[in-house]
């Protein structure tokens, strides 16, 4: 998610890559999706970039140093003393907490690490991607999950328009329904990765931790979480959701109307979250993910990548793609009205690809994870998902 890729690298990077709704484009106008007491007012979307420069801290700055971030007295280092006082002053939160937090957190090595660029190319591939998600596991994991919170997963269908197998699955992709969701202190990871990014040639990278970094200690001023305990991913992504503070901030829901959003413990507000993030990024309730055309033999050539699509369907068929009889669409909604993409599944090692059609509602996967390996994977656990329990299929 923190870069255009549509890829992932292998190895434990990828996995973090491969899911953690962050923030970045923008919302759809409020007269799009009803009004709940869960929703709140957001502002961008999901690759922890910003709508608006102006929301993010111009102060501190990054260094690919394995080092710390106070001085020999104890005071924080000058550029991070400059962030602390412009959160402070930016985000209403006192500055002594503030410094507070910033003393508190520690360099953490192997989030540096595991964030530093590779050395080598990783072969982009479909099926070995796509295995490692829609598995036995999961698979099982999924109907459990699903079963144990029908009512609820029922509930959040209906108000916010998102099947009840899209939910599960990217949950299942995160974090096997919360079983995985990280061990680092985030404090650590996001000081680290904003002030000590491993790459020096990206510095947008780390002014996105910084940021990221601003939110948590807002969110621990309003109450609606700890900074100096919560853990999550070694980017920073936390609970079964695996949200950025950002995205908690911006997006997360009450999903059991308690007054409090905990996405470690409640899996009503993880599935209310995940639900009123697509939702807010561009899911049209009624569609598919993939529409159910057949695509020309030159489909490569009609790749416009991007988190958004861009062909009518009127275009397309000139273009030689057919829809695969009426019969068969009958329940798919009406995608032919909205922009359309053609999604590359690419498999290098096997030589070769994949391409689909991808809906409105793919792309708002798309903002969940900018990987269209990704998208691609939850729709496809979601279709086998709802097949073993007895749903129509989102695609």
């Amino acid at each position: 998610m923190f870069k255009p890729a549509r890829i992932l690298q292998a190895g434990v990077l990828s996995l973090f890559l491969a899911g953690c709704a962050s923030t970045q484009t923008a919302m759809p106008p409020p007269q799009q999706i009803a009004a709940s007491p869960a929703m709140q007012p957001g502002g961008t979307s999901a690759d922890m970039s910003r709508t608006a420069e102006s929301t993010s801290i111009q102060a501190g700055s990054s260094i690919p140093r394995a080092e710390g971030f106070r001085l020999a007295d104890g005071r924080l280092k000058p550029d991070i003393q400059a962030y602390a006082e412009e959160v402070s002053a930016r985000r209403g939160v006192p500055l002594q907490r503030v410094e507070s937090l910033l003393q508190a957190a520690q360099y953490n090595a192997t989030a540096a690490k595991l964030m530093a660029p590779s050395t080598t190319r990783i072969r982009r591939s479909w099926v070995t991607y796509k295995n490692r998600f829609v598995e036995p596991v999961r698979i099982k994991a999924g109907q459990e999950f699903w079963a144990a919170h029908r009512a609820q997963l029922d509930k959040t269908a209906k108000e916010y328009g998102v099947p009840p197998s899209i939910i599960v699955a990217i949950i299942g992709v995160e974090t096997i329904y919360g079983r995985h969701t990280g061990n680092f202190r985030v404090l650590d990871a996001l000081a680290t990765l904003g002030f000590r990014y491993p790459d020096s040639s990206r510095p947008e990278r780390s002014q996105l931790f910084r940021d990221q970094l601003a939110d948590l200690i807002q969110l621990d001023h309003e109450g609606k979480l700890d900074a100096l305990t919560v853990t999550g991913s070694f980017a920073g992504a936390m609970g079964l959701p695996q949200f950025m503070p950002g995205s908690l901030m911006r997006y997360a829901a009450d999903g059991n109307r308690d007054g409090r959003i905990d996405l470690h413990g409640s899996p009503d507000d993880a599935i209310a979250s995940v639900a009123r993030f697509l939702r807010l990024h561009g899911w049209v309730p009624g569609l598919p993910v993939f529409a159910p055309v057949a695509l020309p033999a030159n489909a490569g050539t009609l790749v416009k990548g991007g988190l958004y699509p861009t062909y009518g369907w009127t275009q397309l068929e000139a273009l030689g793609a057919r829809e695969i009889t009426r019969a068969q669409t009958a329940l798919a909604g009406d995608w032919r009205e909205h922009k359309l993409g053609v999604v590359d599944l690419i498999d290098e090692p096997r030589n070769q690809a994949e391409y689909r059609l991808g809906t409105p509602n793919f792309f708002a996967i798309t903002h969940y994870n900018r990987s269209y390996f990704y998208a691609g994977s939850v729709a496809d656990l979601a279709q086998v998902l709802a097949g073993k329990m007895g749903y129509g299929a989102p695609n």
